[in-house]
């Protein structure tokens, strides 16, 4: 990771840790999370495996345990921002974040959704709000979506949030769906 001087955000600038969008809450993970974080990674693996790395296998109990432990810090332990997505019953319904992990002045939004969700636009909603969210952070100039040019769903949040695509270039197979081809897409600031 970057020094802290290389980061993204100023030191003490941070997104706020609620967001509330009506029928849905995004919100910083707390420990009380970590069974239905679990079950609905358990759940959702055949949808979220064949692209993301970190869940290679099915989740477990003590990765979960650990994740929180990591995620634990606003920001956490890699200067990112880990949110859970919850519907108004409190069953999670995803996971988005911000993470500080490309450059200076640019924040990355990652996310996954409970295969149960699917299609309700959760994902879409609430990257939508925390893409205005970044851009209004100090010194925040750009917000990237990346994924495999395979992962179809991923990039119809970028399209539908009006992400444009700024580049296709080559990387390293990381997970089973991959082709080895990574979008880039890209939202600036109006200012």
């Amino acid at each position: 990771m970057d020094a802290p001087h290389d980061r993204a955000l100023a030191a003490g600038a941070a997104p706020p840790e609620w967001i509330d969008l009506g029928d849905i809450v995004v919100r910083h993970w707390v420990p009380g999370d970590l069974t239905a974080r679990l079950e609905a990674l358990t759940k959702s693996h055949s949808a979220i495996h064949p692209w993301m790395e970190w869940l290679s296998e099915p989740a477990t109990l003590e990765q979960q345990r650990a994740f929180g432990r990591f995620a634990a810090g606003w920001p956490d332990a890699d200067g990112g921002f880990n949110y859970g997505i919850f519907d108004g019953s409190g069953a999670v319904v995803g996971a988005i974040g911000l993470h500080d992990r490309v450059r200076r002045g640019v924040l990355e939004i990652g996310y996954w959704g409970h295969i149960e969700y699917a299609g309700r636009g959760f994902i879409t909603r609430s990257a939508s709000r925390l893409t205005d969210i970044a851009l209004a952070l100090p010194g925040i100039e750009r917000v990237e979506i990346h994924c495999d040019e395979a992962n179809v769903r991923s990039a119809a949040v970028a399209r539908r949030l009006g992400y444009r695509l700024d580049s296709v270039e080559p990387r390293p197979v990381r997970a089973p769906a991959e082709s080895g081809r990574a979008m880039v897409w890209v939202k600036e600031s109006a200012g």
